[in-house]
């Protein structure tokens, strides 16, 4: 692969122009749709609760549509008329424009793996067999004219001689699956529909297991869906006839249910959670015609899932009695809990694991940077895997009989690579690297330690351009999320670089109700505790401005889905904080969340207003839609979201949006963009992703007062 050499032939120094009173007239005049009341009032604990835009959630209606219409119009009027927003557009897709390929992995005689030119909506899947030159195995370019068809899941029967994949159409998490065969391409029997939430689990070659929950009546983009089931689809047979291996039950609900065959055929694994947190767990044996469900766990106190068998052993990863995760071993015949053995026992670090080659990989998150130790499946430590640096790293998983493994690596200023790993002799060399006109080495990232309101110490990573003078006038977004024990690790972002490029700060905290620090940090973030997120993320905020990194003036808050929330939360307890907020995708209606989709299951890290007086009054207590003050100057809002998200539904956000416009006082804009045609976020094309992150560096620094780019893109010569 050739490198290109960037020689900057233009050079135009940071300029901020105090525009304020401009910026001030320009978004007095702003006109916003006249939303109309229409209350609903519910009675929750004797306590009334007035709802004056409960009909924005009925996703079909034509009033509904012409909202839409209506607030997009006066929202890309207002967006179309910042000055740099086209350079912002052209500067993402020149850095957006290079080539993208994902790890390998092998199925039958054939090598696969992803790749994208560079502005592709959609990434390609390629193959090669022994050293003939790539070919085009998928293209969900082709899948639709826009390119809003993504490709969900890709997965080959047990010879590889059979491809079922997924697609996803508008965003949607209802997916079809087609399958096809691999060798010729074309496609073998009826699509599936009506499947969401889903992997694909082969068995031998003759079907496979998939997830999915009743059509709701109503809409399906907004109605509860309840009682996941498994299925088993067997290959010729037509869907009508999959059979229910596991929901059938009406009287026992589980929200997420999913099967995993075992590498060996051998063995069925079956989870069933009622919630996004803690799940059951339960084993079939295949070998044996009409054998039954077995019980490995009937409760749903942790989180384990089984990662590799040898045999009738079972290699299982839980957090029961284990905060940070261990690794037992079981045998099948008694696979009870009092049964399980320690294998890798916890550490004060959190784990996870996955197998390759016949040894384990146990990846640590060290104060949210990663750690490789490898083992064999006796438990013995063979070594632990130098790193390229210090960030995330990912993959070391593959089939038993591999002889080489592949893993990423990345950082908030590293662009991802990946690997070919020995994992005989533990050395590995590049495999591909990008070529991006990026220079990481004009960057940095520092990691620091700040106290939150309760005193409890909470790690944060900063990263920005070497060189940038601490003078509290720095364009600065703080991103968060905190919640459902997902971790924020270090990883490369192209819209970052864009925005730090232009000497903006992009600041990560690690919130109580993420992963980092495993259950415990995880738990003390949910429920009646959730306050501890907003805390944590006002006290990051307040790190930065102490520092001089930044001053309200120039600090913008982000965040997407339950980040969406931390920001809401935020923005609403305190306003003053900061310039810009940009609540994306946000659950913002803490009262009603439970009754969308599949919303229900989120209630480990929330609670629901239905379960007590405290906990409906603790909700409502930072319910963003329910504390939207009268009189009250917000900061400057751009709310996204997408009309086709059917796991947080829009209506979140139309009905925050309508709160803020209505009772929102002063020049700061307060605005809703609603893409259409798009869902949460996962498979959204290239193209639309780059609008929409020109639309929001463009909002967020017009906001701060910049007339013109801090940084114009320099022109460059690419040789």
């Amino acid at each position: 692969m050739k490198n290109k050499l960037i020689i900057p032939i233009l050079f135009a120094s940071a300029i901020f122009v105090s525009c304020n009173e401009e910026i001030k007239q320009k978004n007095i005049n702003l006109k916003y749709p006249e939303t109309t009341k229409k209350p609903v009032i519910d009675s929750l604990f004797g306590t009334a609760v007035v709802d004056n835009y409960r009909w924005l959630e009925d996703d079909r209606s034509t009033e509904t549509e012409a909202w839409v219409k209506a607030e997009n119009e006066v929202t890309f009027d207002y967006l179309n008329k910042i000055p740099y927003r086209e350079q912002l557009k052209e500067r993402l897709s020149e850095l957006w424009n290079y080539e993208k390929v994902g790890t390998p992995f092998i199925e039958g005689n054939y090598t696969y793996f992803s790749k994208n030119n560079g502005l592709q909506n959609q990434s390609v899947i390629y193959r090669t067999k022994g050293n003939s030159e790539p070919e085009v195995f998928l293209d969900p370019n082709n899948f639709s004219d826009d390119g809003t068809t993504s490709l969900g899941s890709l997965s080959f029967s047990k010879d590889g001689s059979i491809a079922a994949y997924a697609i996803s159409e508008g965003g949607s998490d209802w997916r079809k699956i087609i399958i096809m065969d691999a060798e010729s391409k074309t496609i073998k029997e009826d699509t599936l529909v009506d499947v969401k939430f889903s992997g694909i689990s082969w068995y031998k070659n003759e079907g496979f297991y998939y997830s999915s929950y009743d059509k709701p009546t109503g809409s399906e983009l907004s109605a509860k869906t309840d009682q996941h089931k498994l299925y088993y689809h067997k290959l010729g047979t037509s869907q009508k006839e999959d059979a229910v291996v596991f929901g059938a039950k009406a009287s026992e609900k589980h929200r997420y249910v999913g099967g995993n065959v075992s590498e060996d055929d051998a063995y069925l694994f079956i989870s069933a959670s009622v919630s996004t947190s803690g799940n059951k767990l339960f084993l079939k044996d295949l070998t044996k015609p009409n054998s039954p469900l077995v019980t490995m766990l009937e409760h749903t106190d942790s989180d384990t899932y089984p990662i590799e068998n040898i045999g009738s052993k079972v290699y299982l990863v839980t957090n029961l009695n284990a905060p940070n995760k261990k690794v037992v071993t079981v045998d099948v015949a008694n696979p009870t809990p009092e049964n399980w053995a320690d294998f890798i026992p916890e550490t004060e670090n959190v784990l996870s694991l996955n197998s390759g080659a016949g040894y384990f990989f146990a990846t640590y998150m060290v104060d949210a940077v990663s750690k490789v130790l490898q083992y064999n499946f006796d438990g013995k430590l063979i070594r632990e895997v130098k790193l390229p640096g210090v960030g995330t790293v990912g993959g070391f998983g593959g089939k038993k009989t591999a002889k080489e493994l592949y893993f990423s690596f990345t950082n908030y200023s590293t662009p991802g690579s990946s690997y070919k790993f020995n994992p005989e002799d533990g050395t590995y060399a590049s495999y591909w690297k990008p070529s991006i006109a990026f220079n990481a080495d004009d960057y940095t990232s520092n990691q620091v330690f700040f106290t939150s309101k309760d005193g409890t110490k909470v790690p944060m990573i900063i990263t920005h351009k070497k060189g940038v003078e601490l003078n509290g006038k720095n364009p600065t977004i703080l991103y968060g999320y905190g919640g459902f024990n997902i971790s924020l690790t270090p990883s490369f972002s192209i819209a970052n670089a864009v925005w730090m490029e232009q000497g903006g700060i992009y600041a990560v905290p690690n919130l109580r109700g993420g992963g980092e620090y495993g259950k415990k940090w995880h738990d003390a973030g949910t429920q009646l505790k959730k306050q501890n997120v907003f805390d944590d993320f006002i006290a990051a905020a307040e790190y930065l401005i102490s520092e001089k990194y930044t001053s309200s003036e120039f600090l913008a808050i982000s965040g997407r889905s339950n980040g969406g929330l931390l920001v809401g939360a935020t923005m609403t307890q305190r306003p003053d904080l900061m310039a810009v907020a940009l609540p994306g995708v946000g659950v913002l209606d803490m009262l009603r969340y439970h009754t969308f989709t599949a919303g229900a299951g989120w209630a480990y890290d929330y609670g629901t207003a239905d379960d007590s007086k405290e906990m409906f009054e603790y909700l409502k207590g930072y319910s963003p839609v329910h504390n939207v003050k009268k009189g009250v100057q917000y900061p400057a809002t751009l709310v996204t979201t997408g009309d086709h998200d059917d796991r947080v539904v829009p209506a979140h956000s139309f009905k925050f949006a309508a709160e803020l416009q209505e009772k929102h006082e002063g020049e700061n804009p307060v605005l809703i963009r609603i893409e259409t045609n798009a869902g949460h976020g996962a498979g959204t094309p290239v193209a639309k992703t780059i609008e929409q992150y020109a639309d929001i560096f463009g909002f967020t620094l017009f906001n701060m007062g910049f007339q013109q780019l801090p940084n114009p893109p320099k022109a460059t010569l690419k040789l």
